[in-house]
């Protein structure tokens, strides 16, 4: 786990909630001089806990209002099939995000498609037809909440 402290956490935490914000903004935020910011963010993403920035978009205004979360379940469970699935699903472009897990199913994937029609087609004519595909259980996503910024453990040494 990386080292952070308090100036640290309160950097990322202007950058989550808005990652265009100009250093000299950040630094007003939080109360630094733009120079020691501008060290601190480069500092941050150097050691990799910035890793970029993200473009949110609304999955209804670009044609893609249905969301579901589809479960996979693979067999044989062989690392071969897992990570050649893994990487096929991870490039459909119905996939906006794929979760390896453990348990009973070992996907979860997070689809968005224009309406249930597509829907049905990406689960019946997509998954199915990759004969490790065992099983597939799929829920609609009524509403999907994110937060909107992650609080970073704070070192205490």
């Amino acid at each position: 786990m990386a080292r952070l402290d308090e100036l640290d956490t309160a950097i990322l935490r202007e950058l989550q909630r808005d990652a265009r914000r100009t250093n000299r903004d950040v630094a007003a935020a939080v109360g630094i001089a733009p120079t020691t910011a501008l060290d601190r963010t480069r500092a941050l993403r150097d050691r990799g806990i910035i890793r970029g920035a993200r473009l949110e978009l609304d999955l209804e205004q670009i044609g893609r209002p249905v969301q579901a979360m589809v479960a996979v379940r693979v067999r044989p469970p062989t690392r071969a099939n897992i990570e050649g699935f893994r990487e096929w699903a991870a490039a459909l472009p119905e996939v906006i995000g794929v979760f390896v897990t453990s348990g009973t199913e070992d996907f979860l994937l997070h689809v968005a498609v224009p309406d249930n029609a597509h829907l049905y087609a990406f689960v019946i004519d997509r998954l199915t037809e990759k004969p490790e595909v065992a099983d597939v259980r799929t829920s609609i996503v009524y509403e999907h909440l994110s937060s909107p910024e992650i609080t970073p453990v704070i070192d205490e040494y």
